[in-house]
């Protein structure tokens, strides 16, 4: 039986590569492609696959958030994170949000073959050239207090950061989450307060830093 597959990513040219390397893969089916976080979570929702391949830096709602919605909701679907990131910040914060492996996007195919029937197995997997990293990070920080965008913020926040860092205006990212312009205001005061910082530029550099959103190419 096939392993069904969601790839998530906001680049085509690698959604598509990627798909058309693993439908060559006996035992597996992509069974859809998403862009951005939204559209994963409502695909999961809709087609309830085996795995997800998600990137992290993806607009309107990035990849560690979209994973830790998808577990909350499907806990039977497994991610794979698939990312240019390879700081043990991200790594981990994948792994928080229900994550059973965590690749670089520039693996080769074999390697991402391995994960996917490691991960549908019930095991975790990191890739080789990240496990040094992460478990430096953990022995060393392991009794510090995390004080990243995951830990300080709560949802609603980070995804009006995220939409602000993304050039959204006040109206646009009322009208995206469904709440009033009023609102949104109350949520950028909130977050100016939260992390000591008096401009939309320092927050969209915060933004980037946490991994909540991707600079522009």
């Amino acid at each position: 039986m096939s392993i069904r597959v969601i790839l998530a990513d906001d680049h085509t040219i690698v959604r598509h590569g990627l798909s058309k390397l693993l439908q060559q893969e006996d035992g597996m089916e992509v069974i859809a492609q998403a862009q951005n976080g939204h559209s994963t979570v409502e695909l999961t929702k809709e087609l309830s696959p085996d795995m997800v391949i998600m990137d992290i830096g993806m607009p309107d709602l990035n990849g560690i958030d979209a994973t830790r919605q998808i577990i909350h909701d499907f806990p039977h679907v497994k991610i794979i994170g698939l990312s240019m990131h390879s700081g043990s910040k991200f790594v981990i914060e994948m792994l928080k949000a229900g994550a059973s492996g965590y690749l670089l996007k520039d693996c080769a195919l074999e390697e991402l073959t391995t994960a996917i029937k490691t991960v549908a197995a019930g095991k975790i997997y990191l890739s080789p050239s990240i496990t040094d990293v992460v478990v430096e990070k953990y022995v060393r920080h392991s009794k510090k207090k995390e004080r990243s965008a995951f830990s300080l913020l709560s949802q609603r926040e980070r995804e009006v950061l995220q939409l602000m860092a993304e050039g959204k205006t006040t109206k646009q990212i009322g009208r995206h989450l469904h709440i009033s312009p009023k609102t949104v205001e109350g949520h950028r005061l909130r977050l100016m307060a939260k992390l000591n910082m008096d401009s939309v530029a320092k927050l969209t550099k915060y933004a980037i830093q946490e991994g909540l959103t991707s600079p522009e190419p």
